[in-house]
């Protein structure tokens, strides 16, 4: 059931979308056309256009507007669509450019088109959207193949171009396709040109810069770079590898141009006689050289002597006379294509020998073909080549039979059989240093016969050489922040070995990070991303260089890659700001902190420097260590917390810097003794009737202190009394009110000394004078005044020693006694230790909450005693 309820809405869609067509093709007014561009690769929920807003649609009427995609479009997946707001935004379907397009050309644009239906009916539109694709480099160059073959002629002329057929390809278009092509090495030869073609390819040519030949180096192997134009631009690499071909610039060269043989008589049928060797630098059909003899030599001496025309090997064909002796003149020929013949002249002289020379017949043991023995250079050293037997001999002849030579080789005497003798090696052969050897072995009979024969050992090359960087310790200096893909290094590697045993290729070892790319056949070392450092400064690892040998060699080079300094790293405060405490009265240039920076970057992009950007009338800051000092003492009472701004500057290009808020707080010492404030005069007085009744409150001394802290709390005591009554009056210790404790009975002036001190170390104190006059009435001023105590009737006996201040504020004379002073001033250091332990508690509680606003406790009295103020001005007499 609810299968066919899907279907009969999708029924009735596809009617509402026929009719809205029919619609649309009734109101031209009804179709509107947008144009949008975004880039290629964009993640999902980027917001390409806002339908309604392009169009000035009211998105609040009634029924509201929906916006419908139309239905089964295959440019529907790149894009969601706001159904209530006309906003088109990307989708997770990402959208590539180089496959959406994959048909155009970097004249053609790529883009999407969509339908965009405006429902209901009363408000339909048709709203054409086309979406241009606009390229990013996200394409890297590639060749169509790894290794390009190119061939050259090595009789090419300079400035001669050749076209490099299979170029790169890019994916992307514009100025992020292919854009220039070069070389990693040119080896002073070659350099490369590009040419662009009517459709716009461009097409690398090889120019040749120097005279080529193939003698002197058949073959150039290098790398091939395509750069793009993006940025950073991208690179592709493929092998190079130029093949020079040869050309028959060269003839044949005879090794020895005259040789001289002696043959006797006896000498048997095939007996060698000698090879003749030529050479020919050139290569394949150009280097092939043909033996004969010429025009010049007899029919006899050709029926007498055979000689190979591929291998030059003379030997004797025919018998020869032994009863005559007699001279034969070859003249040999070295042929080769389109060449002059070299000539080489062959002297045989036939010796007469009686009992017939000396025969030397060879055995090899090594591996032998045409007289060239083949020996590996593995071989140990004494390892047997060949014997050599000698016959025809005279028993009664004494034969010596010698080497002539020079190389690591002897012929001894083989000790079981006469006339035998064995050629074999005396060291180790090294194919490096020597590859061919030619040897004659040479027999002299007494009678000053000789005979000789000539020995090729050719020796092969086994793989013993390992490769050979050309430093084995590599350093390299790349600046932090480079672009991927840098070019670090090349490294070279020889291989002494011949053949596919000298083909080196690198390896990087297993201690390289895994951001470094090595190519394995250029050594070509690049680093992948950007480095970074304060992340790493050096980073060390080997680079292995491995032939192709069997068993494979190899050598190790150590790499150390050190990244420079750029300034890109703003100096730090270790805090976000800080907070010093200091007691007021700190000496001037005093240290009252230190504040610590750090930069992370080196040499003069971490240099520091630390100034102040308010305050310097008041505080100075050591820019090396850091300290910061005031020039003159503070006082807390004038101004309890600074707030100061440094800044750091460090010492790069461009110059970098931070801030940091400094407070600093000053905490309270002793240094303020109580300040009276009333009564205001030691000559002031009070009338008191003498019905006042007992515990009735009369006056009140009311002081404060500067201070903070303990060193505010301020207690009252009476130090002295002359009252008619002693003991008339009491003070209450902490509000300072004075009552009155019994039933006056005298009348006449009461003087009360009062001593007002703090509770700090050491304590400070004052004193005033409390007069109270006990009558009904004031009608005598005179006589009151007359009544009142001057200075000089104070008792010192009877009152501490002060020192004036201000009027009624003194300070104490220090104790003599020096047990008194040290426990005061361990009392103060206690003081000192709770105040600091006071105001740390204070301002972590003022860190979670906001406190609320309030005047200092030195700017309130302790009691403001409101009576007082109230009081009849009648009753207080001021003098």
């Amino acid at each position: 059931m609810r299968n066919s309820r899907l279907y009969s809405r999708g029924e009735l869609w596809a009617l509402c979308i026929l009719l809205l067509y029919n619609s649309q093709l009734s109101y031209s007014s009804n179709f509107s056309h947008l144009i949008y561009k975004i880039k290629e690769g964009l993640p999902k929920g980027i917001l390409i256009g806002a339908i309604g807003d392009e169009l000035n649609l009211d998105i609040s009427v009634d029924p509201p507007r929906s916006f419908n995609l139309e239905q089964k479009t295959s440019s529907q997946q790149y894009v969601n669509l706001n159904n209530t707001t006309g906003e088109l935004y990307t989708s997770a379907v990402e959208i590539d450019r180089e496959s959406l397009c994959a048909d155009s050309h970097d004249g053609q644009g790529c883009s999407i088109s969509l339908d965009v239906l405006i429902l209901p009916q009363q408000f339909f539109q048709l709203v054409k959207i086309q979406i241009f694709i606009e390229d990013v480099n996200d394409n890297r160059p590639h060749f169509p193949v790894e290794e390009i073959r190119l061939s050259v002629p090595e009789n090419a002329p300079v400035n001669a171009r050749f076209a490099v057929e299979q170029s790169a390809v890019d994916p992307d278009i514009g100025i992020h396709s292919v854009q220039t092509y070069w070389l990693v090495n040119d080896y002073g030869v070659f350099t490369l040109d590009v040419e662009e073609n009517e459709g716009g390819e461009l097409t690398p040519f090889l120019i040749i810069t120097e005279a080529l030949d193939r003698e002197r180096q058949a073959e150039y192997v290098t790398d091939i770079i395509a750069e793009d134009g993006g940025s950073p631009p991208l690179l592709g690499t493929a092998t190079l590898r130029i093949i020079i071909t040869d050309v028959n610039d060269n003839c044949p060269k005879f090794t020895e141009s005259q040789l001289n043989i002696t043959l006797y008589g006896n000498a048997t049928k095939g007996m060698q006689l000698a090879r003749l060797q030529a050479y020919d630098p050139d290569e394949g059909a150009n280097a092939q050289i043909t033996y004969s003899f010429s025009e010049r030599v007899t029919l006899e001496s050709r029926n007498l002597f055979h000689l190979d025309k591929t291998t030059g090997v003379l030997k004797l064909a025919g018998k020869i006379d032994n009863n005559s002796g007699k001279l034969f003149k070859l003249i040999v020929l070295a042929n080769g294509p389109t060449c002059i013949p070299e000539v080489a002249t062959v002297m045989v002289h036939v010796v007469k020998e009686p009992s017939g020379p000396p025969a030397i017949m060879p055995r090899y043991i090594a591996s032998e073909k045409d007289g060239i023995v083949s020996l590996s250079e593995s071989e140990p050293p004494f390892s047997p080549i060949a014997f050599f037997t000698i016959k025809n001999t005279d028993p009664r002849q004494t034969l010596e039979c010698f080497l002539e030579s020079t190389g690591p080789f002897r012929l001894v005497p083989y000790q079981r059989f006469k006339n035998e003798y064995l050629l074999e090696t005396t060291e180790p052969l090294d194919y490096e240093q020597q590859q061919d050897y030619e040897m004659t072995i040479v027999v002299r009979s007494a009678h000053g016969l000789t005979v000789r024969t000539v020995l090729k050992i050719h020796v092969l090359d086994v793989n013993d050489n390992a490769p050979v960087f050309k430093q084995s310790l590599i350093e390299i200096t790349v600046e932090e922040n480079n672009p991927p893909n840098t070019f670090l290094a090349q490294f070279q590697a020889t291989d002494l070995d011949s053949g596919i045993r000298g083909e080196v290729y690198y390896v990087l070892g297993v201690d390289a990070p895994t951001i470094f790319h090595l190519d394995k056949l250029t050594g070509v070392l690049t680093v992948s991303t950007s480095l970074d450092r304060e992340e790493k400064e050096t980073y060390r690892f080997m680079v292995r260089a491995v032939d192709q040998g069997t068993p494979r060699k190899e050598s190790i080079a150590t790499v150390i890659i050190t990244v420079q300094d750029r300034n890109d790293n703003s100096p730090r405060f270790i805090n976000k700001d800080f907070t010093f405490f200091v007691p007021e009265n700190f000496p001037g240039f005093g240290e009252i902190g230190v504040l610590t920076v750090t930069d992370a970057d080196a040499g003069e992009n971490g240099w520091v420097a630390l100034s102040i950007l308010n305050g310097s009338d008041i505080f100075v800051i050591d820019t090396g260590r850091g300290a910061l000092r005031a020039k003159t003492p503070l006082d807390r009472e004038q101004q309890g917390t600074y707030y100061i701004w440094i800044e750091a500057v460090d010492g790069g290009e461009p110059v970098l810097s931070c801030v940091t808020l400094v407070t600093v707080l000053l905490l309270d010492i002793n240094d303020n003794p109580p300040t009276v404030l009333f009564p205001q005069s030691n000559q002031s007085y009070m009338l008191v009737l003498p019905s006042t009744l007992p515990g009735t409150s009369i006056t009140e001394v009311y002081a404060v202190d500067r201070d903070t802290g303990m060193n505010a709390v301020i207690a009252y005591s009476i130090i002295r009394r002359t009252d008619g009554e002693p003991g008339s009056f009491d003070i209450d210790p902490y509000t300072g009110n004075i009552t009155l404790r019994k039933t006056l009975s005298n009348r006449g002036l009461y003087s009360l000394w009062v001593k007002v001190r703090d509770h700090g170390q050491p304590e400070l104190y004052s004193t005033v004078l409390v007069n109270l006059f006990v009558n009904e009435t004031v009608s005598n001023e005179t006589l009151i005044q007359s009544l009142l105590p001057r200075g000089t009737d104070v008792d010192p006996k009877e009152i501490p020693p002060v020192k004036e201040g201000r009027e009624g504020e003194r300070v104490p004379i220090p104790c003599s006694e020096y047990q008194v002073l040290l426990l005061s001033l361990t009392a103060t250091c206690l003081g000192l230790f709770l105040t600091v332990v006071s105001l740390v508690t204070y301002i972590c509680c003022k860190k979670v909450r906001k406190p609320k606003k309030k005047r200092l406790d030195v700017e309130i009295p302790l009691k403001l005693n409101h009576e007082m103020v109230d009081k009849n001005p009648m009753e207080i007499s001021n003098i």
